[in-house]
């Protein structure tokens, strides 16, 4: 079970991602690889990581996606369709909370345009588990932002992913994962233009890879292991808190649950729920292991509890509180918040609307979730129209230009004021 401390026991010096450099070092010889012979060293790779066999293409038709959803039951195209809906409407609202701007200055006017990116790389992992909602959560979003191009990498795609790409409307798909994948869309192969942006959790090798083109693309975020801090008193239940920490803990033994409690009572009553509901877990060689790395922090009280919370800028933040809202306000840091105990986090991995593409490892300090906010940019501009009234404007630019001894930024506001 996990372990239990105490809040003025809790070790609160600072965590830090570590990057193993054996990983970087072999993905570096990868995507070093791909730059140079493109297509024919993606196919390579793709080939010895069992990608691809017998021959398959790399890039995956329109129509297969479109066979793929058209295989799948009612029930189960019903499920995809909603959870999308969900996820676009969402996003739809973020969009339109930021609008192009237009401001008067002296002479004239200054605003920003926002704008898309126009190519956008998505990656949704395979691995022991197929991850359509992770196809949403990437595509969707930059698709709302109006990103033109968008192309989508996931490793041995079930049915299910397929369709998932055919729902949200990707341009292009690859079945390719690990570095490969993230090397074809940073410097682009036969029928994949260069990415812009790349975006999507991965395994260690996506995250290096992202780490090591990111400077030539943008890139989302540097995704650790997933975290889930729960912050609950007496009032809440056990059995649900106890379901909620072991279903973050099965995505990976890396996984990190925690609960912070004000009720030792209810820690006890959570040891004893995890022991029992693991016995009937199809997930509990994974989710045991997690589970073990877990702590279980008691807290004297609500504000002590919350310093932890904090503290740890935890990837996904439940709040199971007695007057949950005006605890939820006081949490400064998190990069997904549940407020109460009808909000599980789960909900916000399969799609209530905002991305489950969460920043984990404390990041949530200084970065945001993933959202269509990753995919515009916002160019400023500039338009004098009044060059007399901008007098003062091209004065102080002159000036400033002398302060720092740069004489023609002097001299090219000077001109204006004489024109």
């Amino acid at each position: 079970m996990m372990k239990i401390t105490t809040a003025k026991e809790f070790d609160y010096s600072p965590r830090t991602q570590i990057y193993d450099q054996e990983t970087i070092g072999l993905v570096q010889n990868i995507l070093d690889d791909i730059q140079e012979n493109k297509t024919h060293a993606v196919m390579q790779y793709a080939s010895k990581f069992g990608d691809i066999v017998d021959g398959q293409k790399i890039l995956i038709e329109q129509e297969e996606l479109k066979s793929a959803y058209d295989s799948l039951s009612e029930h189960d195209q019903g499920v995809l369709q909603r959870t999308a809906e969900r996820i676009r409407i969402f996003a739809q609202a973020q969009r339109d909370s930021i609008q192009d701007l237009k401001f008067p200055i002296a002479g004239g006017y200054a605003g920003h345009k926002v704008m898309p990116m126009e190519v956008a790389g998505c990656y949704a992992p395979g691995g022991r588990f197929p991850l359509p909602s992770s196809v949403f959560m990437t595509v969707i979003p930059a698709r709302v932002a109006g990103v033109k191009t968008v192309c989508l990498a996931s490793p041995k795609p079930t049915q299910h992913t397929l369709a998932a790409a055919y729902i949200a409307g990707v341009d292009m798909m690859l079945r390719i994962g690990g570095a490969q994948a993230i090397g074809a869309m940073a410097y682009g192969i036969d029928g994949v233009p260069k990415a812009d942006i790349i975006v999507g959790p991965g395994n260690r090798y996506v995250t290096a890879a992202k780490q090591i083109i990111s400077n030539q693309c943008a890139i989302d975020m540097l995704a650790g292991p997933s975290e889930l801090a729960i912050l609950a008193d007496e009032t809440a239940n056990a059995e649900v808190v106890a379901a909620d920490l072991l279903a973050q803990a099965e995505h990976d033994t890396d996984a990190w649950p925690i609960l912070i409690s004000t009720s030792q009572t209810l820690i006890d009553d959570v040891q004893k729920e995890l022991e029992s509901q693991l016995k009937t877990l199809p997930t509990a060689s994974t989710a045991s292991v997690s589970i073990a790395k877990g702590l279980a922090v008691y807290a004297a009280d609500i504000d002590e509890g919350l310093k932890v919370l904090n503290h740890l800028a935890a990837e996904h933040v439940e709040i199971l509180c007695e007057n949950a809202d005006d605890v939820a306000s006081r949490v400064e840091h998190g990069g997904g918040l549940f407020i109460g105990s009808a909000a599980a986090e789960v909900i916000g991995d399969y799609g209530a609307g905002p991305n489950h593409t969460l920043p984990t490892g404390g990041t949530a300090r200084y970065k945001a979730g993933l959202s269509i906010f990753n995919f515009i940019r916002m160019t400023t501009w500039i338009n004098i129209d009044d060059p007399v009234d901008a007098e003062q404007l091209y004065k102080d630019a002159e000036d400033l230009g002398r302060m720092e001894g740069l004489e023609a930024h002097a001299r090219a506001a000077s001109l204006r004021r004489r024109s």
